[in-house]
């Protein structure tokens, strides 16, 4: 991914959003069923933080510059 291509930025954004949701929707499906290992949902829970803090710096990088 070229991070100064704002095209490129903007696909890999929808891939990152769309892996968000879907951890998002198993979370919350998971976390209903009592019997799941909570040690997953934990690992889950913590790569959909990484996934939004991911996509917050993509989206900050095609925010232009307006000091430049």
């Amino acid at each position: 991914m070229d991070l100064n291509d704002p095209a490129s930025i903007a696909r890999r954004l929808i891939e990152l959003r769309t892996e968000h949701r879907d951890l998002n929707l198993l979370i919350d499906r998971l976390n209903a069923d009592h019997g799941i290992d909570q040690l997953t949902i934990t690992r889950m829970k913590k790569r959909k933080l990484l996934l939004k803090d991911q996509i917050a710096r993509l989206e900050s990088r095609l925010i232009p510059d307006l000091g430049a």
